[in-house]
């Protein structure tokens, strides 16, 4: 039997909510944290790809 752990989900949700918006500052607030690149470290992608990555809010 898997067993995920509570910083294994924080990742995929972090990841799922960017995948869908496209807005990595939006998920930065979510995660509290302060620096970009922690929150693109979290979703495995390097800082210009994020910022490159279309805003499907606008």
């Amino acid at each position: 039997m898997s067993r995920s752990g509570t910083h294994s989900m924080r990742r995929t949700k972090a990841a799922q909510i960017y995948k869908k918006i496209g807005n990595i500052r939006a998920v930065q607030l979510l995660l509290g944290h302060t620096k970009l690149e922690s929150t693109v470290r979290y979703l495995g992608t390097e800082v210009n790809d994020a910022l490159a990555f279309p805003n499907k809010s606008n």
